[in-house]
């Protein structure tokens, strides 16, 4: 007899059905106003084993013989703080496993939370292959071979310069009408998108959506891991499914030894539905506020300068930095970070570095940097410096002076990677040196920012002590988050910024971290709107960090165009602005003040939104929103578009009635034109006449009747 069992808090339930053999599947789970029913059920974990396989032959995380025989042990609730725990406790007799799949919810928010854990409960050894962290139908109205004719899929495609590139497939397009019924057997192939190493989203994200073109509906699921990742998305015949894993044998030359009563727990999964995509990211931004691992008084987001991006580039010195601290500080600013380079005498830092100690050429007075650091609190700013912890330079004196042991190595050679060691940080002595060194500049220098920066990865992984290379990998992604977690424990206000490469690792279990989010290295200021405008997909509002780099040879619309690519995120300025004439420092001055203004005290309850949809690469127009409680800042980039495109219909359908009022409050004043906008009531849009033939930018504050004042 079949029987069920539901869990859940006011904003998710999940529904389980047990049928007469004891295996156990979610049949039904409600987001809010949202419930999605699964007619095509599957285990609520699948694993390989060596020995073991798929009961159809395939290259799927899902079909597995071990999914497919597990039977219920139990339903076990539990609390972890303020959230609510189901273990769900399975059974493998043939191999002795039991297997816990653990579901995880939060007030606040209709986002799961999952993982698995398998134990061995045998005498001898097993070797696990494969563990899934979430398995999930999508739901299909139709249930039959036309579902994939229901969903759209969205992806994420990164690169070093090109984070940040959306795109839509249709399932159809993905998986073609394959007539597998007359076979009786369900199809082989998915869609499977794999990142290897430990740029987590250095060429894809561990992230989609799939949206239902029947209701409308909106998944999201992401995987939650710093290294290797995989997810999938198939054809289950009446309908689709998706699969998130963290390392894979298949993938990642990962396989995890398991002997009596040891058990693997996977890295974390999670998803969401929505009624629409809106609300899908609504929840989800909601989900990382609550799971942030940071004191809540550093993660306010705050002014930042930097002295890299197409300024300093990497060549700090007293003579140059000291120009820049007075007119970071005049302009506004309330961070002043020291980038890469600080720590350089012989002029070749990139396989020497490690030492993480001040050069005492670059910085020749008396107290050295020590210097430039009290000129940043004498100004009134926060002193930060550029680190770049988990590498040593090849010819670091730190290479001869820390064990092998304290490297990732393969077949009893150091791994090397663009002249740079790796660190692997389950090592003591590694974790030892690195906690000494920022220890050492926080007690010296007052050091209270660092931007940890990351620009090599270390392929497969290691294979000392490890019963894989992946598993190696795998042992070293989790110590470094656990590094990561003792400095906040040491260090509650110290900020983090993650930066990899720009956002070559921007997945949740970094950026649940960080503070701030470095979202790229891109130079050109024409290219980066899209990199701003996509940003809050992956990371929190308050947390993206987009350069805004303005030139002294710039004029007043490209001034104006780069500080509005921070505007809605954490401002993030660079630029020799001690070399610009007044009127140009005062654009920046006005934008800070606006930006502390507007953007400031409400980004960090913000949600994002695009009234223009997710832009394209090379999108004519570009506009990023966000919203919190009656206001909401649009800002909208041109950047060349042609004598056709005259306006363009900003869709904010959360916004009613006649009464709501716009107005531009950057850039503003004599030196730039003023762009009409007018509300439409029927069309709840705002329509924004825009220039062509050029690149310009405008912020505008948007309220409705009753609402707070425009007034300054």
């Amino acid at each position: 007899m079949e029987r069920q069992y539901m869990w859940g808090n006011d904003s998710v339930s999940l529904a389980f059905e047990v049928n007469a053999d004891e295996h156990v599947s979610l049949s039904r789970i409600v987001f809010g106003m949202v419930e999605k029913v699964f007619a095509q059920r599957l285990p609520l974990a699948e694993i390989i084993l060596s020995g073991t396989g798929h009961w159809i032959a395939c290259d799927r995380l899902i079909h597995t013989t071990i999914g497919r025989d597990l039977v219920l042990l139990s339903f076990d609730e539990r609390t972890k703080g303020e959230s609510r725990c189901l273990d769900v406790k399975m059974r493998d007799e043939q191999h002795a496993l039991d297997v816990v799949v653990t579901y995880v919810i939060s007030p606040g928010t209709s986002v799961v939370c999952t993982y698995a854990t398998v134990i061995n409960r045998g005498a001898g050894h097993v070797f696990l292959e494969s563990v899934t962290s979430a398995v999930l139908p999508m739901g299909s109205m139709s249930n039959d071979e036309t579902w994939k004719k229901e969903w759209i899929l969205l992806e994420g495609h990164y690169d070093w310069l090109g984070e940040g590139r959306w795109s839509y497939t249709k399932c159809s397009d993905l998986f073609p009408v394959l007539r597998q019924e007359l076979t009786n057997h369900n199809p082989r192939s998915e869609h499977a998108v794999v990142s290897t190493g430990t740029w987590s989203t250095g060429g894809s994200v561990p992230m989609a959506f799939l949206e239902s073109r029947e209701t409308g509906n909106v998944w999201a699921f992401q995987v939650e891991h710093n290294g290797a990742w995989r997810w999938e998305i198939g054809d289950n015949t009446v309908d689709g499914y998706f699969a998130l894993s963290g390392p894979t044998s298949v993938n990642h030359s990962w396989m995890k030894d398991l002997g009596e009563g040891e058990s693997f727990a996977t890295v974390p999964a999670s998803f969401v539905m929505g009624g629409d995509m809106q609300t899908t990211v609504e929840e989800m931004t909601k989900y990382r506020r609550i799971g942030r691992l940071v004191d809540e008084s550093s993660a306010v987001s705050q002014v930042i300068f930097n002295d890299y991006m197409n300024t300093i580039n990497g060549d700090p010195t007293t003579e140059k930095l000291l120009p820049l601290i007075s007119s970071a500080a005049q302009v506004g600013c309330e961070v002043f970070v020291i980038d890469c380079g600080w720590y350089d005498d012989s002029g070749d830092w990139w396989p020497s570095v490690g030492e993480w100690k001040p050069s005492k050429t670059r910085f020749p007075g008396p107290r050295g940097i020590g210097e430039v650091i009290d000129a940043i609190k004498e100004a009134g700013m926060v002193p930060g410096l550029w680190l770049e912890p988990e590498v040593i330079g090849i010819k670091s004196p730190v290479a001869q002076e820390l064990p092998d042991s304290a490297f990732f190595q393969r077949n009893g050679q150091r791994v090397v990677e663009q002249e740079r060691y790796i660190l692997d940080l389950r090592d003591e002595s590694a974790r030892r040196y690195l906690d000494g060194v920022v220890d050492r500049l926080i007690g010296d220098y007052g050091v209270q920012y660092f931007k940890m920066d990351y620009n090599v990865s270390p392929g497969a992984g290691t294979d000392y002590h490890a019963d894989s290379v992946g598993d190696g990998l795998l042992g070293h992604n989790r110590a470094f988050l656990d590094w990561v977690d003792g400095l906040h424990r040491r260090y509650p206000k110290l900020i983090l910024e993650n930066c990899s490469s720009g956002g070559m690792r921007e997945d949740f279990a970094q950026t649940s971290r960080f503070q701030v989010q470095s979202t790229s290295d891109q130079q050109d200021y024409r290219l980066y709107p899209v990199i701003a405008a996509t940003a809050p997909l992956m990371v929190l509002p308050e947390q993206a960090a987009s350069w805004a780099y303005p030139q002294a040879e710039m004029d007043a619309e490209q001034t104006a165009f780069n500080i509005n690519t921070t505007f809605l995120g954490r401002f993030f300025l660079s630029g020799y602005i001690n070399q610009m004439e007044e009127w140009q420092k005062n654009i920046i001055q006005q934008g800070i003040q606006a930006y502390r203004e507007h953007v400031q005290p409400m980004i960090g309850e913000s949600v994002p939104l695009w009234p223009l949809g997710l832009p394209s690469w090379d999108s004519a127009v570009v506009a990023l929103g966000v919203k919190a409680s009656q206001r909401t800042i649009v800002t909208v980039w041109v950047r060349n578009a042609p004598e056709t495109v005259k306006e363009v219909a900003l869709f904010l359908p959360h916004l009613h009635g006649e009464g709501v009022q716009c107005r531009t409050i950057f850039p503003v004043g004599p030196a730039f034109d003023e762009w009409d906008a007018k509300w439409s009531e029927a069309d709840s849009s705002l329509i924004v006449s825009i220039p062509h033939g050029m690149y310009a930018s405008r912020s505008f504050e948007l309220v409705e009747k009753g609402g707070e004042t425009l007034l300054s």
